[in-house]
C-alpha cells in the first residue's frame, strides 16, 4: 500500500508566528520539528499497513525537511523546481494522501495560524468552479482526479475544522489551538506527534472507507491577487482573462492541467510583485 505525504510547515507542532519560519536560528529549530512531525506520520502510516511512503516537502523553497533525520523507510521529494508543486511525485499508484503541517486559507471563515493560500505574497483568494478553496482542498481535488483519496490532515484546530467542511471523513490531528493569525496555544511536540502517529495509523487502517474527491471538467480557476501588477502579468498567458484589476480567470479541460496552469500563474505573479526585471542588471 502506497501513501503520499504532502508536508507544509505552518501547521506543524510548535509553530505560532511567521518569524519562527524566517529568522535563521528559529527556522533551523522548526525544520527539526517539521521533520519530527513527518516522521510521526510516516510511522503511523507503516503501523497502519503502508508498505511504501513518499514525502513531498511543500513549504517555501520546498527543501526544509532534514533528510538525514527522516525515517529511512520513506523517500523525499525536495527542491522547488516542480511542475506539480506540493504534489510532485503523486500518481495513480498511490492509495491515499496525507497533509502534514498544513494551514488554513487566507480567506477562511475562522482565523487560522499563518493562514494563506499557496503564496502569501501574491494570492488573496482562489476559487475552483466558484468554490473558495485552500491548499488542502485544491490538492485533494487534484489527487482525486488521479483516483487518490485524502485520508489525513494535521494542523491547528481551525484548519482542521475548515477542511472537514469539505472532507468530513478525513482523520484530523490537531497540533495546536489557533488564537490569532500569529499566535497559538501549543501542545508539546511530543504530545502533538503522538496524536499525528495515532491518527495517521487509523487513517491507513480504514483506507477502504475513503473515496477520491472527483471534480469533472471543465475546470475554471479564479484567482484574486493582492496587487494589479501580479494579475496583469499573468495575462502574458493567452488563456488567462483579466476580470478585474486584481482578478483573473482561466478554464482547462481537466484538474491536473488546471493545477499546472494555476501554478504557472502564481509563479508569474510572485515574480511580478516588485517588477519582473527588477533584479536584472541592464
Amino acid at each position: 500500500m502506497k501513501i503520499f505525504i504532502s508536508a507544509d510547515m505552518e501547521g506543524i507542532s510548535g509553530v505560532a508566528t511567521n518569524q519562527q519560519l524566517k529568522t535563521p536560528s528559529e527556522y533551523q529549530r522548526f525544520r527539526k520539528l517539521m521533520t519530527a512531525d513527518v516522521n510521526a506520520a510516516i510511522e503511523g502510516a507503516f503501523n497502519g499497513g503502508a508498505t511504501e511512503v513518499v514525502v513531498a516537502d511543500g513549504h517555501g523553497n520546498m527543501s526544509n525537511i532534514i533528510i538525514e533525520e527522516l525515517d529511512s523507510r520513506a523517500r523525499l521529494v525536495s527542491g522547488s523546481n516542480r511542475v506539480m508543486c506540493q504534489l510532485e511525485g503523486l500518481d495513480e499508484t498511490f492509495n491515499g494522501i496525507m497533509f502534514v503541517g498544513h494551514h488554513g486559507r487566507e480567506a477562511g471563515s475562522d482565523v487560522t495560524v499563518i493562514s494563506h493560500t499557496l503564496a502569501g505574497i501574491c494570492v488573496k483568494e482562489m476559487k475552483i468552479n466558484g468554490k473558495v478553496v485552500g491548499e488542502t482542498e485544491m490538492n485533494t481535488m487534484v489527487a482525486g482526479s488521479l483516483g487518490v483519496p485524502a485520508i489525513f490532515i494535521s494542523g491547528d484546530d481551525a484548519y482542521v475544522k475548515e477542511v472537514k467542511e469539505t472532507l468530513p471523513n478525513v482523520e484530523g490531528a490537531v497540533t495546536k489551538r489557533a488564537v490569532d493569525r500569529f499566535s497559538a496555544e501549543l501542545l508539546h511536540p511530543v504530545v502533538a506527534q503522538n496524536i499525528i502517529r495515532e491518527k495517521a495509523e487509523k487513517a491507513v487502517d480504514r483506507i477502504e472507507e475513503f473515496t477520491p474527491t472527483i471534480v469533472n471538467g471543465p475546470i475554471t480557476f479564479e484567482i484574486d491577487f493582492k496587487g494589479p501588477q501580479q494579475a496583469k502579468m499573468t495575462t502574458t498567458l493567452p488563456t488567462v482573462e483579466l476580470i478585474s484589476p486584481t482578478k483573473i480567470r482561466f478554464t482547462c479541460d481537466d484538474m491536473v492541467t488546471a493545477y499546472k496552469h494555476m501554478w504557472g500563474c502564481v509563479i508569474i505573479a510572485m515574480t511580478a510583485t516588485n517588477g519582473v526585471l527588477g533584479s536584472v542588471n541592464s
